[in-house]
């Protein structure tokens, strides 16, 4: 972000430019509407244009000789007068009707692309952003998307064709004085515009910083209410917001203040020239060279230029606000994934879904390793568990099964084939997973079981509900399956949701099952009656299991334990014990806080 006292260049960047290319392919999707809309705008601007030229008829036509056929005549063209100025009006408003679903599209279209952008960028972008200031860079973008669609299209080109009508016929019809004084204010008009609504663009992008900011820090500290009030912060979260309202505030200031003297300037130019035209009109009329026709013809004229003139300066620094507020939302599209497919890659074909990893090493930054040269096998229909302290890299296997990383060396495989050499879809449909800290959408406790399989009919919902021992407790809930379950889940204990995970991906039923403390938040009674269901669900599933309560895993083919990355043994649970090592303490400590 550039500071508030930064030089701005005084042309539109490149950026500006490559955004407006960008939404060209959105409007060929609608080629008959807008070659309608441009027909139609230029047959309002033509009209327009027309209309004092009727006027100056009229004017001529009553202060002729008097004669009986001149009193016929005006009437006619009084009603032509009317005529096209309904016309001019008419055909501006079918042109925005027919012009509209265009725009619309356009916006839907964008928005939607952004969207898939973001779920298909990897999973460090999404940890290292803040969700708060990418809604607000999003909202701001579809609106800017709307604004520079209507406005730039059918404001900017209207008025650039009515000024172009205008200055030929005053070239045409008068001295070519007149044409130069009006094609002179609009070269200074338009070249004053840019200068400084570029010097001010400066003041708007500190804005929308800022604006992102507050909004991130505001969505950040309602989402963790109850911590602030556990630990009665409400006045420095109160505080940290305020802080950033008040950068906003000085920048919006200084945008307020720098506008009252674009709008004062551009006034000045606009009377100098209205001045000049008027000045060399009455001369005409005076010396007999022009009509009064000729002088309200000019004068008209110089209405009609005024408000257009007087708009394209509100439109262009409107244009470069939505350009401003669309940058964030462009250059989101402008992130490349981290994790990405390999060209052509097929779809991961799955048998037995034996796992290998084979001297896997990975380092989520370079100067920090977390795994190193691991290597083992889960056998079709095995169960491995991995053990380990707070920071071993447990859940890092999870991670990178589920290629939500690249390994940094060795490879994974499952039925033989690199994961990286097959679609991430088809891996992470053979892979379910049922996370320690379990999110779920603010919406039904029936949809976050049913978004393991999209589609799944009720009766599924029930079963895999029944299955994760939760059926019991929808049914003593008063909307039972319906039953919102509030932002993030926080209308359900950890155990609740919990079961809800276990739901859903019970009925997703993949080969390949991640169980990452998936029963830590749950009472021991329960823990046990989940603990035969998950036993049954991984019966001919291969399945890893990340264990904090080594009683759960005992039951385990192979038990493995990490320690700062690496496996430091590995065997059954008797054969561990036998070892007397490190899963033999962490076991004996286990038991004497469980007694």
């Amino acid at each position: 972000m550039r500071s508030l006292g930064s030089p701005s260049t005084p042309h539109p960047r490149p950026g500006d430019l490559n955004t407006v290319r960008s939404l060209l392919p959105y409007l060929g999707e609608f080629k008959g509407r807008v070659a309608a809309a441009i027909a139609l705008l230029v047959a309002a601007k033509v009209a327009n244009v027309g209309v004092p030229v009727m006027l100056k008829a009229v004017v001529d036509a009553l202060t002729g000789s008097g004669q009986p056929v001149v009193l016929v005549l005006p009437l006619a063209l009084v009603l032509g007068y009317g005529a096209l100025r309904f016309a001019s009006t008419l055909f501006g408003e079918i042109r925005d009707a027919v012009f509209a679903k265009v725009t619309q599209r356009a916006i839907r279209r964008v928005a939607l692309r952004v969207f898939r952008h973001l779920h298909g960028l990897s999973l460090k972008f999404h940890l290292e952003r803040q969700t708060g200031g990418v809604s607000r860079d999003i909202e701001r973008g579809t609106r800017g998307i709307s604004f520079l669609l209507q406005f730039m299209i059918f404001n900017i080109l209207p008025t650039l064709v009515e000024i172009g009508l205008v200055a030929g016929y005053l070239f045409w019809h008068y001295d070519w004085r007149f044409g130069a004084v009006t094609v002179a204010t609009l070269a200074v008009y338009i070249a004053f515009t840019l200068f400084v609504t570029e010097w001010r663009m400066v003041f708007r992008r500190t804005m929308n910083d800022m604006d992102s900011n507050a909004n991130t820090r505001a969505i950040d500290s309602l989402l963790n209410f109850e911590t602030v009030k556990t630990f009665g912060n409400e006045d420095w979260e109160a505080q940290r917001y305020d802080d950033s309202l008040t950068r906003w505030e000085t920048a919006a200031v200084r945008n307020q203040t720098s506008l009252a003297a674009l709008n004062a300037g551009q006034a000045f130019i606009i009377g100098a020239g209205v001045t000049a035209l008027m000045a060399l009109a009455a001369d005409g009329v005076v010396t007999g060279r022009m009509s009064l026709g000729d002088l309200v013809l000019v004068n008209a004229f110089l209405l009609q230029l005024y408000l257009p003139l007087n708009f394209l300066g509100f439109v262009y620094r409107e244009i470069k606000n939505a350009l401003a507020d669309m940058e964030r939302m462009f250059d989101l599209l402008r992130q490349h994934p981290d994790v990405a497919d390999a060209p052509a890659a097929p779809p991961l074909q799955v048998a037995g879904a034996r796992i290998e990893f084979d001297r896997v090493s990975f380092a989520y930054d370079p100067r920090r390793p977390v795994l190193h040269e691991v290597s083992f096998v889960i056998e079709p229909g095995q169960k491995v568990a991995v053990v380990g302290t707070s920071g071993s890299g447990k859940t890092t296997l999870s991670r990178l099964l589920f290629r939500f990383y690249d390994v940094g060396d060795g490879v994974i495989r499952i039925d033989g084939q690199d994961i990286r050499q097959v679609t991430q879809k088809s891996l992470r449909a053979a892979i379910g997973i049922v996370p320690q800290d379990t999110v779920l959408f603010n919406d039904t406790i029936g949809y976050n079981i049913a978004y393991g399989a999209p589609g799944a009919g009720p009766e599924r919902v029930i079963e895999a509900a029944r299955a994760a021992h939760i059926d019991q407790f929808v049914a003593s809930l008063p909307d039972g399956f319906e039953t919102r379950v509030g932002e993030r889940g926080l209308k359900l204990s950890g155990g609740e949701k919990q079961r809800v995970a276990i739901a859903r991906a019970l009925l997703k039923d993949p080969r390949i099952m991640v169980f990452d403390e998936a029963t830590s938040a749950l009472d021991s009674a329960t823990e046990a009656a989940i603990q035969l269901e998950l036993a049954r669900v991984a019966q001919n599933r291969s399945t890893l299991v990340i264990a904090h309560r080594l009683s759960t895993i005992v039951d385990a083919d192979e038990i493995l334990v990490l320690e700062e990355g690496r496996i430091v043994e590995r065997g059954s649970h008797p054969q561990l014990l036998t070892l007397d090592g490190v899963y033999a303490r962490m076991w004996e400590r286990q038991q004497r806080e469980s007694h």
